[in-house]
């Protein structure tokens, strides 16, 4: 057994639990002794006597393997457990400790099914990185427990040990925002190069991009010519403007990702968010390199750069309401200090249903988020305020409802402001 494991089974009963149901998340927490009458926690009244429960977190000391088992897990969970049971994405946390948080999922089976689904996790217990609890229900008025499952190979865990379940109020903060540093967005060169790296044995292509990574991250000083990225969602005119920029000013005209990246963005496009978040953290760096080459020539225009990276990563990790990301101000919405800063940020918002018209006039397929914008309004409303509060440089909002023209005559006008052209 690993320190990392053996440090989690130490403060395991200071750790508080989350369950997601409906999209929200629902807390309770664990006392090792008895302290007379305490209410039920939430996740617990929607269980129906004679239900089971019981919650599998992974807790594997490489953070790459973690990642990747933690992914497949659903996926043979609802493969291998009969029909009947309901498996929520759970996570368990020490309070405002960073990387702390831990994922895995909460499982309820009829009675039918407890057997079969007990047999299962008795098999991963012995088998893979994981813990796993079962709870036993308060009938008669007694207080709910969790039985923390006995591990082979750990000397602490030769027998199960048992909590007392009790409700915990909700942080002041949603928790995956604990791990989001380096893990859902990069904020170096050398934590993006050093996740691909620990991927070559499951991931061959993972060597071919490393090959394109430039030799080194390190800040650079601006080049001779401005540098101005437009952002914004899928559909907003990015294409249209940034290449009306380039005609108009002369300049040079670039993409994140990169062009280079194109034969491997669906593979890696299929892996978990670590990987992948480190496969697009890693383009803009690709996409620095050249805007400092092109930048010391002329005027560079980016369509794309770390504003969406970060956006849509912080906006993925942070479910429900826009109040659950973390604070305006907070570190994760920091530049990157070895990453080239653009002069300019403009960031385009559009009427959501005009959005949706112009995609449905493209015809194009969409990506996994992209169809997420679509259907879940307030993933939406988490990438717009997002791309609000990341600082060095702020992004500066442009309508794009008016004509293209219009637009473009908007954005020389800041142009020429901040950028003096």
């Amino acid at each position: 057994m690993t320190r990392r494991t053996m440090a989690l089974l130490h403060q395991w009963s200071s750790r508080v639990f989350s369950v997601e149901l409906d999209g929200a998340p629902f807390y309770f927490a664990i006392q090792e002794k008895h302290r007379g009458a305490e209410c039920v926690p939430q996740v617990f009244r929607r269980v129906q006597q004679h239900d089971r429960c019981f919650s599998l977190l992974v807790c594997s000391s490489d953070r790459v393997k973690r990642a990747k088992f933690y992914w497949e897990l659903k996926d043979k969970l609802l493969r291998d457990l009969s029909p009947g049971c309901d498996v929520s994405p759970m996570s368990s946390f020490l309070p405002n400790v960073k990387d702390s948080l831990i994922k895995g999922y909460f499982i309820k089976a009829s009675p039918e099914t407890s057997s079969p689904t007990e047999r299962l996790l008795r098999h991963l217990t012995q088998h893979e990185p994981v813990f796993v609890c079962s709870y036993l229900t308060g009938e008669h008025g007694r207080p709910w427990t969790q039985q923390l499952w006995s591990h082979t190979g750990c000397p602490t865990m030769e027998t199960s040990k048992n909590y007392y379940v009790v409700a915990s109020e909700a942080p002041g903060y949603h928790p995956s925002t604990l791990n989001i540093i380096n893990s859902d967005v990069f904020y170096s060169f050398q934590e993006a190069c050093e996740v691909l790296k620990k991927c070559g044995d499951i991931i061959p292509e993972a060597a071919s991009v490393l090959e394109l990574l430039p030799s080194g991250a390190e800040a650079r000083s601006k080049p001779d010519f401005p540098v101005i990225v437009i952002e914004g969602l899928d559909a907003t005119g990015k294409t249209t403007l940034t290449e009306s920029l380039r005609d108009t000013l002369g300049a040079a005209l670039l993409r994140s990702p990169p062009q280079c990246l194109s034969p491997w963005r669906a593979r890696f496009d299929q892996e978990p968010p670590l990987i992948r978040r480190a496969f697009y953290a890693l383009g803009n760096y690709i996409t620095a390199e050249q805007i400092g080459q092109e930048g010391m020539k002329t005027p560079v225009i980016v369509d794309r750069f770390w504003h969406s990276t970060a956006a849509y990563a912080i906006a993925t990790a942070v479910s429900g309401q826009v109040c659950n990301l973390p604070a305006e101000g907070s570190e994760v919405y920091r530049w990157p200090s070895d990453l080239l800063q653009p002069s300019l940020v403009v960031v385009l918002t559009l009427d959501p249903e005009e959005r949706k018209r112009r995609l449905r006039d493209r015809g194009q397929g969409k990506t996994e988020e992209e169809q997420e914008l679509d259907h879940n309004q307030l993933f939406r409303l988490r990438v717009e305020e997002a791309y609000r509060r990341i600082s060095g440089p702020a992004c500066i909002t442009v309508d794009a409802g008016p004509s293209a023209d219009q637009v473009l005559q908007q954005v020389l006008l800041l142009i020429r402001g901040k950028c003096h052209l």
